[in-house]
């Protein structure tokens, strides 16, 4: 009897994008998703624990975390249920991952750009039918961009 793994399962999708020996997958991806003016050539995986710094400071853990060869920051999850606080969930984690890059004397420009990939199993805007929406910290008055790090959902 055969049975068949559902690769949105969160250790099947961990297994298969946030293994040391399925590093060339996770590399192909991020490229095919991201579509870089250069390449993705190298990956590291990191812990995906985003740590907490106080007992009182809430423990999140995300599906896949790397940097690449040019020290840029990757979060990539795969969310089936779409939970009412879930955009405060995503700008939570992803601005958790700038804020465990430095500390204390350390210069804010040290700071690596964060992109965070959602993969959801629904659509998070009933009204868009595109499939990859790319967000920025963006100032709508003055149509000015904050900064490129960058926010990705792509329903399933």
């Amino acid at each position: 009897m055969k049975h068949k793994i559902n690769p949105t399962v969160d250790c099947v999708f961990k297994a298969i994008l946030g293994s040391e020996e399925n590093k060339n997958l996770l590399i192909h991806f991020l490229n095919a998703v991201l579509e870089p003016d250069s390449k993705i050539k190298e990956i590291v995986l990191i812990n995906p624990y985003n740590e907490r710094e106080f007992v009182s400071d809430k423990l999140t853990v995300v599906d896949v975390k790397a940097t690449d060869e040019n020290k840029c920051h990757y979060k990539i999850e795969i969310q089936l249920v779409l939970h009412p606080a879930i955009s405060a969930r995503m700008l939570y984690t992803w601005s958790s991952m700038s804020h465990s890059q430095i500390k204390k004397g350390d210069d804010f420009s040290e700071l690596i750009p964060v992109i965070s990939i959602w993969l959801l199993n629904e659509n998070l805007f009933d009204d868009v039918p595109d499939v990859h929406l790319p967000f920025v910290l963006y100032n709508l008055k003055n149509k000015l961009v904050l900064n490129k790090d960058s926010v990705y959902l792509s329903p399933n």
